[in-house]
């Protein structure tokens, strides 16, 4: 009986000793559910949570002992909700709340490339004509379209351009990937292009500290790309500095099909890399000199020396959210070699992840997070069963079946997340990493350590051609994957939740025993269902009314073949189709010429107006109870109708919203979407109603009136 007694206090015991492992999943069970809502909590509801949280704190510390450990789960939850919240408001800044034409004036801080493939910088120090310093943003994004090279971009130049300007653009459909939001936590206020050549007002400070290091960064991609010519030469330059602006959109495309992108990122491969070279290169290196061995912590020193290289690494590649997550990872094994612990466990690595969550709790929602984390758990629990067998594996063969084992372990962690964020599956994601990432851990990282060590000597140039075959050979191992048959499947998007729902069924399955292990499997296999069944709205249309997308027996027919080309690859990529926008314009389902294009949804006239006579067609296309979108501004007399949430809408007069008597009057028989009501909603997704008539979504109504909405 006494033994009975005591099994809740030892499981007790024995939760407390593997409790810390939970606190980044408390942690971020309150941060999700905060980027979730669909409305920003206001200040009672933030003094009420931070009550709880107090009251959740004395249970931890001063409740019974029971009770302690749920305690602690619910503070961490509350802790994480509200650390969210402080996050999104602390990073606040102005967003321009209209389009701006003129010159734009601001610091480089940034150079990357476009969605188009045109070279884009970032400004800081932005001055705007007409546009009063509160209002203007701290960030802006140009890119540089039309006749450029007369100032080649560099940061920490002043420059000043004329261009076009515009806040964030929301999802390109309800519940789709938030640009606002990603712009928000960036500190961008504003985007957009110029057709005219920037010019220089400034030369770079030369006491700035952040510029020196991106100045270093571009000169150093600049030297790389000097001495390795072609793509090859864009990719190590990529590898050693961060600097992705000379890597082309189709090496970018071939590194996506073939499941090597993640090479291109500075991430935790490349961190691990770096950092593992430096450290058994010092390591064995000392070790061989016996004077040193004897007297002094070789392995320490060691990791000392491997802890500078990666702070180094860092400091050139930039302070972007995957080199600091991947440092962050590295430091804090590096530091447990330090204080004698171990370097590879699940502790260390949720020590990584409350440091990261904690400094910026969005990066939760990010894929990177969510894939870095993913795998490298999953190769810390291979690593136990790989130990247990790897004596049975012949030892010519050991090197090939670890590389087998670590590829299937993180490939299956991180194939779900890729499928749900890019809607894309490398069938031969395996077999590109099996003979990309060997050459890249032997050959590549090592020779860019060795060219950085000696490059101030001028004795670069031998690691560099060695740098450079690597290169070569993973960028052929990469093209011709992704010229393989089938190489890329794809896959449609799962619906809200399905993907937190399959990181708690993982989390359970992995890190829990008994009964909640097998509770996990049960959610896993939950979410694989739901995914599977998940659909996809019959009509969508873009927030400025100029394409839309009607779902067929063919896939999604779109309204348009060219324009808004964005917009059309995301709907058709979260739909799990791989065709071309032109291929998907010449679907059945949309009428008529392009500027009055036509279709039926549930017995309902589905009509689109675009082009400069857009408005005159608008009295012969509002008729009928037609649902009409007019990719301009409704001209006077003419106004939207009402939308609730949720609501059916059976074409209704449009005058219920009219703020002048000559839309009262005129009440038109159609539910009206110019460019204003657009602006103000965001995309629509519409869907049939059981009850009749349609039923629209708004980005608006998914993604809420949240800080970052600037509509």
């Amino acid at each position: 009986m006494a033994a009975l007694a005591a099994r809740p206090f030892l499981a007790l015991s024995a939760a407390r000793r593997g409790l810390f492992v939970w606190v980044p999943v408390c942690l971020s069970s309150g941060i999700g559910p905060w980027f979730a809502l669909a409305e920003e909590p206001g200040p009672p509801v933030y003094a009420a949570l931070l009550l709880a949280l107090l009251a959740a704190l004395f249970g931890w510390l001063r409740g019974p002992e029971i009770a302690q450990i749920p305690a602690a789960a619910l503070a961490l939850m509350l802790g994480g909700f509200l650390l969210a919240g402080a996050r999104g408001h602390g990073v606040a800044e102005p967003v321009l709340p209209f389009r701006y034409y003129g010159p734009v004036e601001g610091r480089i801080v940034g150079i990357d490339r476009s969605y188009s493939d045109h070279l884009r910088v970032t400004l800081d120090r932005v001055v705007l004509r007409d546009v009063p310093p509160h209002r203007t943003p701290a960030k802006v994004r140009v890119a540089l379209h039309g006749e450029q090279g007369y100032t080649p971009p560099e940061p920490g130049l002043t420059v000043i351009l004329t261009g076009h300007l515009a806040p964030p653009e929301g999802p390109a459909l309800p519940g789709g990937f938030d640009f606002q939001r990603f712009a928000w936590f960036s500190g961008l206020g504003a985007v957009g292009y110029t057709r005219v050549p920037m010019l220089v007002l400034e030369p770079p400070a030369e006491d700035d500290w952040a510029v020196a290091a991106h100045r270093a960064r571009m000169r150093a991609s600049a030297a790389i790309q000097a001495r390795i010519e072609g793509q090859a030469g864009a990719f190590a330059a990529a590898l050693m500095t961060g600097d992705r602006s000379g890597i082309t959109s189709a090496t970018n495309d071939s590194m996506r099909a073939s499941n090597l992108f993640h090479i291109i990122s500075i991430s935790g491969l490349h961190m691990g890399m770096l950092a593992g070279f430096v450290f058994a290169t010092m390591r064995y290196g000392l070790a061989l000199v016996p004077a040193i061995a004897l007297r002094l912590p070789v392995k320490k020193l060691a990791a000392w020396v491997a802890l500078f290289a990666a702070t180094a690494y860092m400091w050139l590649a930039g302070p972007n959210v995957a080199t600091e997550r991947a440092y962050v990872m590295a430091a804090v094994m590096l530091i447990a070699v330090l204080v004698d612990r171990r370097a590879i466990s699940l502790r260390t690595l949720a020590v990584s992840a409350v440091i990261l969550l904690l400094r910026e709790p969005e990066s939760l929602t990010e894929p990177g997070f969510q894939m870095s984390f993913g795998a490298t758990a999953a190769l810390i629990l291979a690593w136990g069963p790989w130990q247990a067998v790897q004596g049975h594996v012949p030892a010519l063969l050991r090197p090939v079946a670890a590389l087998v084992v670590s590829s299937l372990a993180a490939g299956m962690t991180t194939a779900p997340i890729a499928a749900a964020h890019f809607n894309r599956m490398a069938e031969y994601g395996l077999l590109a990493n099996m003979l990309a990432v060997p050459v890249m851990g032997t050959l590549v990282m090592p020779a860019g350590v060795i060219a950085a060590v000696l490059a101030p000597l001028g004795l670069a140039g031998l690691p560099l051609w060695v740098m450079e075959i690597g290169c070569l050979w993973i960028l052929w191992v990469s093209d011709w994957v992704a010229g393989l048959d089938g190489a890329v499947v794809a896959v449609p998007s799962p619906q809200g939740g399905v993907l937190a729902l399959m990181a708690a069924g993982s989390l359970l399955a992995v890190l829990a025993r008994g009964p909640p292990r097998w509770g996990g499997v049960a959610v896993l296999a939950l979410s694989a269902l739901l995914w599977a069944g998940s659909s996809r709205p019959p009509l969508l249309v873009s927030s400025d009314g100029a394409l839309l997308g009607l779902m067929g027996p063919e896939g999604r027919a779109l309204s348009h073949p060219r324009g808004a080309g964005y917009v059309a690859d995301s709907w058709l990529e979260d739909d799990g189709d791989m065709a071309l926008q032109d291929q998907a314009a010449a679907r059945p389902g949309f009428t008529g010429p392009k500027g009055a294009r036509e279709a039926v949804l549930a017995g309902v006239p589905i009509r689109q107006l675009t082009g400069k006579a857009a408005p005159e067609a608008l009295p012969g296309a509002c008729t009928g109870g037609a649902l009409v979108i007019l990719a301009g501004d409704a001209p006077e007399g003419w106004g939207a109708g009402r939308v609730g949430s949720g609501e059916a809408r059976n074409a209704q007069p449009v005058s219920q919203d009219a703020p002048s008597p000559a839309l009262r009057s005129q009440a038109p028989d159609c539910d009206l979407w110019d460019r204003r009501r657009l602006r103000r909603t965001g995309s629509l997704a519409i869907w049939p109603d059981p009850a009749g008539g349609l039923r629209i979504v708004t980005a608006r109504e998914v993604s809420g009136n949240r800080l970052w909405n600037s509509r």
